[in-house]
């Protein structure tokens, strides 16, 4: 048995212990289907992909590799979360991941038909409670991680819910080596989950000049955790629109939040008579409540704007700290065959030392014995 067959690769019939997470506008089939082909397992984006497209997105995922052998990934909020359940159950795909999850009900509706469920926490006690709802496995996301992200670190993280839950654990938030998922699987967890390294991939569908900003950060302080899209957690590399947004007072965030609706009314719906009535009502509530409901409706736009359209500098970049340790891009057969290799020699170093550890220790042993 090799270091690689874990309870995870056993549940999700993949090759090796490394999951590519559903990233909004860049997790598409393709991304998918190139994880799959070099031994990972991959989810698709379902909150981004189209209704009506979603399900062709799934068949191509299938006729590529022979198989229903991925994920798809929703939130219980969006408006087709309902279609997201149905096409899981009704293709068998091997698995579900999510945030703000499903009730019981559904869940025993994947577990009925041989879906697994496996939900993204970022503290202890959701990881614990996911459980109770009957989690098959936990993707743990440490603060390091990109988009919304908790603030624990995963190297605390990950120990605390090892230490409280039986199911296999899925260590997610700055993992992109070798080096990194032998670390991971000598603490106890049974895989790593990546989305920023999967991103930056030659793979990714992600815009040339998207990628180039995320190749060109260098600093991790770059990749910084800010509050002023949507009032929660939100972890991306720094750029105009951001450092605008923070700059703002509340009556100025709201300002450019609807100015930002109303730049793209054609699929916000924002015209320029609702904006002003929006405006005039938020003055005499609270502007900055009003802003942040605006900035969060608006995200989907600005994600596009950046992760679909290319350009970097008018919308939001979610990124993980780990970005600012990768400067190439390579396919996801490359990248998963390196971190396999790396992997292999840092645990083959750590059962050797072990194993000298032993024989010292029973060499001490055997002459103690015979003083």
């Amino acid at each position: 048995m090799s270091w690689h067959d874990t309870r995870v690769t056993a549940a999700l019939g993949c090759r090796f212990p490394i999951i590519q997470t559903a990233m909004g506008w860049v997790s598409d089939a393709n991304l998918v289907i190139a994880t799959t082909r070099a031994g990972g397992f991959g989810f698709l984006a379902g909150a981004t992909i189209a209704a009506d497209q979603l399900e062709a997105e799934i068949n191509k995922v299938i006729a590529a590799t022979g198989g229903s052998n991925f994920g798809l990934n929703f939130h219980m909020f969006q408006d087709n979360a309902g279609q997201c359940v149905d096409l899981a159950i009704k293709y068998r795909l091997r698995a579900v991941s999510y945030g703000r999850g499903p009730d019981r009900e559904t869940i025993q509706r994947f577990k009925d038909a041989n879906v697994l469920c496996i939900p993204t926490v970022g503290a202890l006690k959701h990881a614990i409670k996911a459980v109770e709802l009957g989690a098959d496995m936990i993707t743990i996301q440490g603060g390091e991680g990109g988009g919304h992200t908790g603030g624990v670190p995963t190297s605390i993280l990950l120990p605390q819910v090892l230490s409280a839950v039986d199911i296999p654990v899925i260590a997610a938030g700055g993992f992109s080596t070798g080096r990194g998922l032998a670390s991971a699987l000598a603490a106890g967890a049974d895989a790593i989950a990546m989305g920023t390294r999967f991103m930056m991939s030659s793979d990714s569908p992600t815009p040339a000049l998207t990628l180039e900003r995320y190749l060109a950060t260098r600093d991790t302080q770059q990749v910084r955790v800010t509050l002023a899209v949507d009032g929660m957690r939100h972890r991306m590399v720094d750029n105009p629109f951001i450092r605008k947004l923070e700059a703002a007072s509340p009556m100025g965030r709201l300002w450019i939040a609807l100015r930002s609706a109303r730049k793209w009314k054609a699929q916000t719906g924002m015209s320029t008579l609702h904006m002003l009535r929006t405006f005039i009502a938020a003055i005499k509530d609270d502007p900055s409540a009003m802003s942040q409901v605006i900035m969060a409706a608006n995200q989907p736009i600005l994600l596009q704007r950046s992760m679909v359209e290319g350009f970097p500098d008018e919308g939001i970049l979610p990124s993980g700290q780990v970005a600012a340790a990768i400067d190439k891009l390579l396919s996801c057969q490359q990248l998963i065959d390196e971190i396999v290799q790396e992997a292999d020699v840092c645990l083959q170093r750590l059962h050797q030392r072990m194993q000298q550890e032993t024989a010292s220790l029973h060499a001490e042993q055997h002459r103690s014995a015979h003083v």
